[in-house]
Protein backbone atom coordinates (compact mmCIF):
# COMPACT_ATOMS: atom_id res chain seq x y z
CA UNK A 1 0.00 0.00 0.00
CA UNK A 2 2.54 2.68 0.73
CA UNK A 3 5.08 1.19 -1.69
CA UNK A 4 5.28 4.96 -3.31
CA UNK A 5 7.84 5.57 -0.74
CA UNK A 6 10.59 3.18 -1.70
CA UNK A 7 12.79 4.07 -4.74
CA UNK A 8 11.91 2.64 -8.41
CA UNK A 9 14.76 0.87 -9.78
CA UNK A 10 14.48 1.90 -13.60
CA UNK A 11 16.87 0.23 -16.52
CA UNK A 12 17.20 2.51 -19.45
CA UNK A 13 18.80 1.17 -22.88
CA UNK A 14 21.15 3.34 -24.92
CA UNK A 15 20.77 1.80 -28.26
CA UNK A 16 23.70 1.11 -30.62
CA UNK A 17 24.32 4.39 -33.28
CA UNK A 18 25.52 2.11 -35.82
CA UNK A 19 25.32 -1.50 -37.43
CA UNK A 20 27.86 -3.64 -36.84
CA UNK A 21 29.82 -5.76 -34.22
CA UNK A 22 29.30 -5.24 -30.65
CA UNK A 23 32.03 -5.74 -28.74
CA UNK A 24 33.36 -4.75 -25.01
CA UNK A 25 35.45 -1.54 -24.01
CA UNK A 26 38.55 -3.47 -23.05
CA UNK A 27 38.82 -5.20 -26.38
CA UNK A 28 39.34 -1.16 -27.63
CA UNK A 29 43.10 -0.78 -28.58
CA UNK A 30 43.38 2.40 -26.36
CA UNK A 31 43.55 2.55 -23.26
CA UNK A 32 41.60 5.85 -22.32
CA UNK A 33 38.68 3.49 -23.52
CA UNK A 34 39.24 0.09 -22.36
CA UNK A 35 40.33 1.05 -19.08
CA UNK A 36 37.27 2.86 -18.98
CA UNK A 37 39.02 6.69 -17.99
CA UNK A 38 35.94 8.58 -19.42
CA UNK A 39 33.57 6.07 -18.51
CA UNK A 40 31.40 2.67 -19.50
CA UNK A 41 30.14 1.92 -22.08
CA UNK A 42 30.61 -0.54 -25.38
CA UNK A 43 32.01 -0.57 -28.36
CA UNK A 44 30.69 -1.02 -32.44
CA UNK A 45 32.93 -2.19 -34.90
CA UNK A 46 30.53 -0.10 -37.51
CA UNK A 47 29.54 -1.94 -41.30
CA UNK A 48 28.70 1.22 -42.38
CA UNK A 49 29.00 4.51 -41.90
CA UNK A 50 26.24 6.18 -40.71
CA UNK A 51 26.18 6.97 -36.95
CA UNK A 52 22.58 7.46 -35.51
CA UNK A 53 21.25 8.85 -32.07
CA UNK A 54 21.36 5.74 -29.29
CA UNK A 55 18.75 7.66 -27.65
CA UNK A 56 16.29 10.45 -27.36
CA UNK A 57 18.09 14.00 -26.02
CA UNK A 58 20.06 16.94 -26.74
CA UNK A 59 23.34 16.89 -28.96
CA UNK A 60 25.92 18.33 -26.25
CA UNK A 61 28.96 18.75 -28.77
CA UNK A 62 29.27 18.18 -32.02
CA UNK A 63 33.05 18.27 -32.62
CA UNK A 64 35.06 20.63 -35.02
CA UNK A 65 36.52 17.76 -36.62
CA UNK A 66 33.30 15.32 -36.90
CA UNK A 67 35.37 12.72 -35.14
CA UNK A 68 32.88 12.55 -31.95
CA UNK A 69 29.21 13.73 -30.38
CA UNK A 70 28.29 14.13 -27.09
CA UNK A 71 24.51 14.00 -25.86
CA UNK A 72 22.63 14.02 -22.88
CA UNK A 73 19.47 11.34 -23.09
CA UNK A 74 16.10 12.61 -22.02
CA UNK A 75 16.80 9.86 -18.86
CA UNK A 76 20.40 12.12 -17.84
CA UNK A 77 22.69 9.68 -19.39
CA UNK A 78 25.89 11.81 -20.76
CA UNK A 79 26.78 9.95 -23.74
CA UNK A 80 30.30 10.32 -25.99
CA UNK A 81 29.88 8.63 -29.48
CA UNK A 82 33.98 8.68 -31.01
CA UNK A 83 33.94 7.26 -34.10
CA UNK A 84 37.00 5.53 -34.82
CA UNK A 85 40.80 5.86 -32.81
CA UNK A 86 42.72 8.82 -33.27
CA UNK A 87 40.03 9.54 -36.05
CA UNK A 88 40.77 13.87 -34.88
CA UNK A 89 43.78 13.66 -37.24
CA UNK A 90 41.43 13.21 -40.12
CA UNK A 91 40.47 17.20 -39.00
CA UNK A 92 37.16 16.16 -40.34
CA UNK A 93 37.78 14.94 -44.01
CA UNK A 94 35.63 11.93 -44.77
CA UNK A 95 33.05 13.26 -42.24
CA UNK A 96 29.83 14.73 -42.76
CA UNK A 97 27.67 16.10 -39.77
CA UNK A 98 23.79 16.09 -39.56
CA UNK A 99 23.34 17.84 -36.19
CA UNK A 100 24.53 21.10 -34.25
CA UNK A 101 24.66 21.17 -30.25
CA UNK A 102 21.42 22.11 -28.91
CA UNK A 103 19.79 20.00 -31.44
CA UNK A 104 17.24 18.02 -29.56
CA UNK A 105 17.21 14.38 -31.25
CA UNK A 106 14.94 11.07 -31.47
CA UNK A 107 16.91 7.67 -31.07
CA UNK A 108 17.63 6.58 -34.78
CA UNK A 109 17.99 10.06 -36.34
CA UNK A 110 20.79 10.51 -38.33
CA UNK A 111 23.96 12.38 -36.51
CA UNK A 112 26.73 12.15 -38.58
CA UNK A 113 28.62 9.99 -41.89
CA UNK A 114 31.55 8.64 -42.12
CA UNK A 115 33.86 7.33 -45.17
CA UNK A 116 34.78 4.37 -43.05
CA UNK A 117 37.04 3.40 -46.51
CA UNK A 118 38.33 6.24 -46.21
CA UNK A 119 39.38 6.16 -42.27
CA UNK A 120 40.82 2.71 -42.87
CA UNK A 121 42.75 3.92 -45.95
CA UNK A 122 44.21 6.78 -43.79
CA UNK A 123 45.69 4.31 -41.04
CA UNK A 124 42.41 4.44 -38.66
CA UNK A 125 40.93 1.72 -36.23
CA UNK A 126 37.60 2.18 -37.32
CA UNK A 127 35.83 0.85 -33.74
CA UNK A 128 33.70 2.84 -32.15
CA UNK A 129 33.27 3.41 -28.52
CA UNK A 130 29.94 4.67 -26.71
CA UNK A 131 30.08 5.82 -23.14
CA UNK A 132 27.98 6.95 -20.48
CA UNK A 133 30.55 9.75 -18.79
CA UNK A 134 28.60 10.12 -15.87
CA UNK A 135 28.61 6.41 -14.94
CA UNK A 136 28.80 7.45 -11.13
CA UNK A 137 25.75 8.58 -11.22
CA UNK A 138 24.03 5.12 -12.05
CA UNK A 139 24.06 2.09 -9.96
CA UNK A 140 25.35 0.31 -12.86
CA UNK A 141 26.47 0.79 -16.47
CA UNK A 142 26.55 -2.76 -18.48
CA UNK A 143 27.57 -3.15 -21.85
CA UNK A 144 26.23 -5.75 -24.26
CA UNK A 145 28.15 -7.66 -26.92
CA UNK A 146 26.75 -9.27 -29.87
CA UNK A 147 28.16 -10.74 -33.30
CA UNK A 148 25.86 -8.33 -35.08
CA UNK A 149 23.80 -5.41 -34.21
CA UNK A 150 21.48 -2.64 -36.01
CA UNK A 151 21.45 0.59 -35.49
CA UNK A 152 19.34 1.52 -32.49
CA UNK A 153 19.47 -2.11 -30.60
CA UNK A 154 20.47 -2.55 -27.34
CA UNK A 155 23.70 -1.60 -26.64
CA UNK A 156 24.55 -0.76 -22.74
CA UNK A 157 21.86 -0.95 -20.54
CA UNK A 158 21.82 2.06 -17.51
CA UNK A 159 20.27 1.76 -13.71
Amino acid sequence: MFNFFKKKEKNHVIGSPAAGKAVALKEVNDPTFAEEMLGKGAAVIPEDGKIYAPADGVIGMVFDTLHAVSMTTDFGAEVLIHIGLDTVKMKGEGFTGHVNAGDHVKKGDLLLEVDLEKVKAAGYDIITPVLVCNTPDYASVEGIESEHVNAGDDLIIVS
